[in-house]
């Protein structure tokens, strides 16, 4: 790119310079001409008149040498109207041009003899011509003369196309550079590191485009930090219908003479409650959040019943589900399954005695208080994710929660109680008052 740009400028300069100097040169050849014209004839007509009394007397004439002043370089002769020559240089006798002068029908003849620019003029003595002035210039001093300018012209070109050059390597440079930083920046993204963040030009056209990467590696960093952080709940998460269906299958085993159906059974409800888990987890993980339909609230507490039950039954422990008129509720079901999941995990996990689960009217709101029998928390934070990893299920079920609209707290230290509330849905239009 850097070449190319350098070489796209190089080619504009020499273009605008040929295109400029063409008739800069024609002009400054027909320049010349013209001067030197000018320079033969004022030495012509002064040749005239110096001469022009002996010429009228019928004496030989006398041509002046050229002034100081005079800036015309040619030599001046003085001819006979027959065509011979009088005094001063020139070819012996006249040509075409003298002849012409002699003629006495033009005041100046110009033209070109013997490799000359030649320009002749009459001497004239009331009507009659008494003579004839030629002035005459070699052609090989007129094109020194614009070969000379020719070559200046060419110098200044090539100072100028030189000087495009650097100026195109300067700019390219300054134009260059922040492109290979961007695409060193982008390169870096691609690797991994989502801290990049691209240099400033002070071009506007390319700070945009790494104002566009910063924004866009800051976006890809904060999606995989989520996928991330998705990934480690996810899986303390299923650790919830594993642990139970262990439970489960160990209890069968410590029983050996208890009816094995029953065992599989359990187990089986293990395992459906295990996938669905797992369908939730991914409809949850999704892009799009799932879907929102009034909550069953009769059968999501029967499910949580008997995940319930099977969490708790090994160990000795019970779990009582209680109503107190709760209004109904739009969301996804599968958010607040893994909710509750998460609360009676804990319980399980952290808490003693019997765990209560109560669902109720919080006003604008449906409440479900999930609390146990264990020990005061005091000023602990239960949604802290400690180093042994406690508190990532917590962590998980509060941002679901607040993904529906909702929250979840700790609403008691002791007994530990915790609440999740979910916004009551609003009455179909016609009951309204």
């Amino acid at each position: 790119m850097r070449r190319r740009i350098i070489s796209l400028t190089v080619l504009a300069a020499l273009v605008a310079t040929v295109l400029f100097a063409l008739p800069l040169g024609v002009a400054v050849m027909k320049y010349y001409q013209d001067d030197a014209v000018s320079d033969l004839e004022r030495a012509a007509d002064a040749a005239a008149l110096a001469v022009s009394d002996e010429l009228a007397a019928g004496r030989a004439p006398a041509v002046p040498p050229p002034g100081d002043d005079d800036e015309a370089e040619g030599a001046v002769g003085v001819y006979a109207p027959d065509g011979r020559l009088l005094a001063g240089h020139g070819p012996a006798s006249g040509g075409p041009l003298e002849q012409r002068a002699a003629s006495a029908t033009v005041d100046v003849v110009t033209g070109h003899e013997s490799g000359d620019l030649v320009l002749t003029v009459p001497v004239v003595s009331g009507a009659r011509v008494t003579g004839v002035v030629r002035a005459a210039l070699p052609m090989a001093e007129l094109r020194l003369r614009v070969g000379l300018t020719w070559l200046g012209m060419a110098g200044l070109a090539v100072v100028a196309i030189g000087a495009s050059w650097l100026m195109a390597r300067r700019f390219t440079t300054r134009l260059v550079r922040p492109l290979e930083e961007l695409a060193a920046v982008a390169g870096r993204l691609g690797d991994g590191d989502f801290t990049v963040r691209g240099p400033r030009a002070g071009i506007a056209e390319i700070d945009r485009v790494g104002e566009a990467l910063d924004v866009t590696a800051a976006r890809i960093g904060e999606t995989l930090e989520r996928e991330r952080a998705f990934s480690a709940e996810a899986s303390h998460q299923l650790r919830t219908p594993l642990t139970g269906l262990r439970l489960q299958l160990e209890a069968a085993l410590e029983t050996p003479g208890a009816d094995p159906h029953a065992a599989i059974r359990a187990g089986i409800a293990s395992a459906d409650r295990l996938e669905r888990t797992i369908e939730d987890l991914l409809a949850l993980g999704r892009e799009r959040r799932a879907p929102r339909a009034e909550l069953d609230l009769d059968a999501l507490l029967e499910e949580v019943r008997q995940a319930g039950e099977a969490l708790l039954a090994p160990h000795g422990r019970t779990l009582r589900i209680t109503r107190e008129d709760p209004p109904p509720a739009r969301v996804a079901v599968a958010a607040v399954r893994q909710v509750l999941g998460v609360l009676l995990d804990n319980a399980a996990t952290h808490g003693r005695g019997t765990v209560t689960l109560l669902a109720r009217d919080a006003g604008d709101a449906l409440a479900i208080d999930v609390a146990d029998e264990g020990p005061d928390l005091g000023e602990t934070d239960p949604f802290a994710t400690a180093a042994s990893g406690h508190g990532i299920g917590l962590r998980l079920a509060r941002s679901l929660a607040e993904a529906e609209g909702g929250r979840l707290r700790l609403s008691r230290p002791e007994p530990p109680t915790f609440t999740l509330l979910l916004p009551a849905a609003e009455p179909p239009a016609s009951l309204s008052p």
